[in-house]
């Protein structure tokens, strides 16, 4: 059985992470075929956005396998790390925006996946977490400097320290999660932001994504410089000038990434 499950409609993306008789724990079949997946969306041009969620009804990922875990020496459980570390880097450095719609547990290496993505919609089931010092380890796949980045240091330091698991209302009132929806509403409400997205102009919606990105490390000025070099090449491209003449002509744009 495939660890990992693709469905398309349109230029939408659906990747269900699929192990849910182990709530879709997260091993080394499971990440080596996502970066698989990943690897090829990275090529398809014609994508324009993806949501990533879990399999069930229970959990987004309850984390890495613990029992496969449990027998790694130190130098397997480096591959490991790097395995879910390249993952993680490959969804940040898609073209196309990812959604996380997290439709329950998302602890450990699958609250990780959830912060690789652009942002996150929730279950009002949802769990987030980073419990990794409850079993004598720490966050092996970004967990420490992406949950930093997306809710602060000090609260990514209070869950890491104590691997408290907090729930959807929290993680929404943090900004852990941009929006928290009943169950039975998620996947269709994710789907229907990533199709907002993909109305888009393609190359404008990279260009965010690309510029926020590596604005994050690096400092205001030099953040602003990048902002005013990807405007600027914008500029001359069918869609700029598509998306321009429809504002004034009062029209739909139709835009094609050119």
């Amino acid at each position: 059985m495939s660890a990992v499950l693709q469905s398309r409609e349109g230029a939408i993306v659906t990747i269900t992470l699929n192990r849910p008789d182990k709530l879709n724990a997260l091993n080394a079949q499971l990440l080596t075929e996502l970066f698989a997946v990943l690897s090829e969306l990275r090529k398809d041009s014609s994508c324009l956005c993806a949501v990533i969620t879990g399999s069930g009804e229970k959990a987004f990922a309850a984390g890495a396998d613990i029992e496969a875990m449990s027998q790694m020496t130190a130098a397997e459980a480096l591959k490991f790390g790097e395995l879910g570390q390249s993952v993680n880097h490959l969804i940040e450095a898609l073209p196309f925006p990812v959604i996380a719609a997290v439709n329950g547990f998302a602890l450990g290496g699958g609250c990780e996946v959830a912060l690789a993505c652009d942002f996150i919609y929730a279950s009002e089931r949802a769990k987030f977490g980073q419990p990794e010092v409850n079993l004598g380890i720490i966050p092996g796949f970004g967990g420490t400097q992406r949950l930093a980045r997306r809710v602060g240091t000090a609260l990514a330091r209070e869950l890491c320290y104590t691997g408290d698991i907090i729930d959807a209302s929290e993680a929404l009132r943090t900004g852990l999660a941009n929006k928290v929806f009943p169950a039975a509403e998620l996947l269709q409400k994710a789907q229907e932001t990533a199709k907002k997205i993909a109305s888009k102009g393609p190359i404008a919606v990279r260009a965010c994504k690309r510029v926020i990105l590596k604005g994050e490390d690096v400092n205001l000025t030099t953040a602003t410089e990048l902002e005013t070099q990807s405007f600027g090449a914008i500029f001359g491209s069918h869609d700029q000038r598509e998306g321009m003449t429809a504002f004034v002509a009062k029209r739909p744009a139709v835009f094609t990434g050119t």
